[in-house]
């Protein structure tokens, strides 16, 4: 599936949030105010799977939002969610999907999925990824509900779109969204 949001490349950078494996059956008063923290600034909103629910989607009023079903999703969210979704951004291919088969090492299979892609976003593995290969840039923004090993708080990615492409992960904390590694 492929969807055209904006054709011309933005005069400011527009700015994408990018979340994944929430792992949650409904919207928590406090994922919903982690969620306008983090995202306050963002046009677009790409769920990576395993959203659990699709009441997640309900705390992003105002913005665009485009989602993929997980392998930890109700029947619910894989009966009204793509496994994967390409869309385009300010003249750039984006492809979003939760993961491509059952091992943690896909991201070279991905390619195969969306071979036009100037970005790749996915999640399942809750680990937070940034950077490019082969000129494509790949994006996993981590799991944002801290589901990762030993506790680790969550994380999740911005993505900015203007003449180039722009990731960087952030790891979410008591005080506010603090920027971890950065993908120019």
């Amino acid at each position: 599936m492929t969807q055209t949001l904006y054709g011309a490349q933005p005069m400011n950078p527009l700015k994408i949030g990018i979340l994944s494996d929430t792992h949650l059956t409904r919207p928590t008063e406090t994922f919903k105010k982690i969620v306008a923290a983090c995202f306050h600034d963002t046009e677009i909103i790409l769920h990576a799977g395993d959203l659990t629910d699709p009441a997640i989607l309900t705390v992003f009023p105002g913005k665009e939002v485009h989602a993929v079903y997980g392998n930890m999703c109700s029947a619910l969210a894989c009966q009204h969610l793509p496994p994967h979704k390409q869309i385009t951004v300010g003249g750039f291919t984006i492809g979003l999907i939760h993961r491509a088969g059952n091992t943690y090492d896909f991201e070279q299979r991905l390619i195969e999925i969306f071979p036009e892609a100037d970005c790749i976003v996915y999640g399942h593995t809750h680990r937070p990824v940034c950077h490019r290969l082969g000129g494509v840039l790949y994006i996993n923004p981590g799991s944002f509900t801290g589901t990762g090993q030993a506790g680790t708080g969550g994380t999740f990615a911005i993505l900015e779109v203007g003449e180039t492409l722009q990731g960087r992960i952030y790891q979410i904390q008591a005080r506010g969204c603090n920027e971890m590694t950065e993908q120019k």
